[in-house]
């Protein structure tokens, strides 16, 4: 009598994650995706915990999280996964200012940025990074 189940929106050998509401701008945000697209999770992993960058703890949870949906709700190999998508949003800007010279006010933004990683499970022999 209820309603049917909402369809996935990742396919059967994909799992997805998101977060949102990161302190970084979105431009920031996208060189460190830049680093993990395409690569194994492991290695991927690897890469955001030595990185320098300071939003880097933040995408390597998401990617965790990513991981354990994988592993715990779509029953997926963790050894065979690679990260196969990884986006970058804008979210809101918030607005500050500071009183400057001559009665004039200059503008500080702080942008939010979101992000949304999806691992695929390789093929046995094809895919891999």
């Amino acid at each position: 009598m209820g309603k049917d189940n909402n369809p996935r929106r990742v396919a059967d050998n994909e799992a997805m994650a998101i977060s949102r509401m990161l302190r970084t701008s979105p431009q920031k945000l996208n060189l460190v995706a830049g680093l993990i697209r395409g690569k194994k999770v492991d290695k991927a992993l690897a890469d955001l915990t030595f990185s320098k960058r300071r939003i880097a703890g933040d995408v390597k949870k998401c990617l965790q999280s990513a991981i354990a949906n994988a592993e715990n709700n779509h029953n997926l190999d963790v050894d065979s996964l690679i990260v196969a998508e990884a986006w970058v949003g804008k979210n809101l800007v918030m607005k500050r200012g500071r009183p400057r010279a001559r009665g004039r006010f200059g503008k500080i933004m702080k942008p939010f940025s979101e992000i949304t990683i999806k691992v695929r499970q390789a093929a046995a022999a094809g895919e891999s990074a």
